[in-house]
């Protein structure tokens, strides 16, 4: 049996940033916050745990005074560095530079023009998404999918007669977000402005033709994601659609050995959430299994 992980999976560049920079702070013995699990996979965050990194909420973080807290990758809205400021503590600012450069364009755009309708593509309640909203003083109208534009316009809290500027959180598909900007292009009333803003993140978007080719070449995937990760949710379902015999685990320890009976080639692959060496786990789990 062969065993191929894909190189092309694993942490992105916003992600590996942030784990670094947790780390550099671990190793100087500081006590080091977390606000929110700095990644969305169980096995990465329980390994920085064990380091010493405490994961907080944002209710937790209004009791603190006088710390160090790393915000994640996904970024957080004003509210939260208000907040540092005001008990006087110290950000350690790991949001990712492609989500920052999209605050910064959102906030611009609403002070601009506050009375446009901006909208944005992407998961209600996400960390990301939340700190998008945030540059709008929460005005922003969030889209999860493209039927929600649809429903909108119906119940009349998206006005066609109206600007409106769209954007998208910068890990949700690129084709369902051209089918909201087509939507939206042929629904916009003459004399009012729609401009759409691809703010899809390439390094995600790429690993989505990538992982499709990887998954067509193998008789089985193991596809390793927490079950947390909205990247991960969107990138099994393409292994899914391209190869039937594609699983979701979390961990070595889900591999059900009856997925692999009989068959040639085995291919592991995961999220942008996903470290390499959990890969590496699976892979040894099956080698070791299919000695024993």
């Amino acid at each position: 049996m062969q065993i191929e992980i894909d190189h092309g999976s694993g942490f992105c560049f916003g992600v590996t940033t942030a784990i670094k920079k947790a780390e550099e702070e671990l190793e100087k013995g500081s006590t080091l916050y977390c606000l929110g699990d700095i990644v969305h996979n169980g096995m990465e965050v329980e390994r920085l745990h064990e380091a010493g990194l405490i994961t907080i909420d944002h209710e937790e973080m209004k009791e603190l005074h006088g710390v160090k807290v790393l915000l994640r990758a996904h970024g957080e809205p004003p509210e939260t560095y208000a907040l540092a400021e005001k008990n006087n503590i110290e950000i350690i600012d790991a949001t990712c530079p492609v989500v920052l450069q999209l605050q910064r364009r959102i906030k611009k755009q609403y002070v601009s023009n506050p009375e446009a309708q901006i909208v944005i593509f992407g998961k209600k309640g996400h960390a990301e998404v939340l700190g998008l909203v945030g540059q709008t003083e929460s005005h922003a109208l969030v889209v999860e999918k493209f039927e929600d534009v649809e429903h909108l316009k119906e119940v009349g809290k998206l006005d066609f007669n109206r600007d409106i500027y769209l954007y998208s959180q910068t890990t949700k598909s690129l084709d369902e977000f051209h089918r909201i900007i087509e939507y939206c292009q042929e629904h916009i009333v003459e004399g009012a402005t729609f401009k759409s803003f691809d703010t899809i993140c390439r390094q995600v978007a790429n690993r989505m033709p990538n992982i499709a080719s990887f998954a067509s070449k193998h008789d089985v995937i193991l596809f390793v994601s927490g079950r947390k990760s909205s990247n991960g949710k969107v990138l099994f379902k393409e292994c899914k659609s391209v190869n039937a015999n594609s699983y979701q685990i979390e961990s070595a320890e889900e591999i059900n050995m009856d997925w692999l009976k009989g068959v040639n080639t085995v291919g592991i692959c995961g999220a942008t959430s996903t470290p390499k060496w959990l890969m590496e786990e699976c892979k040894e789990k099956i080698i070791k299994d299919t000695l024993s």
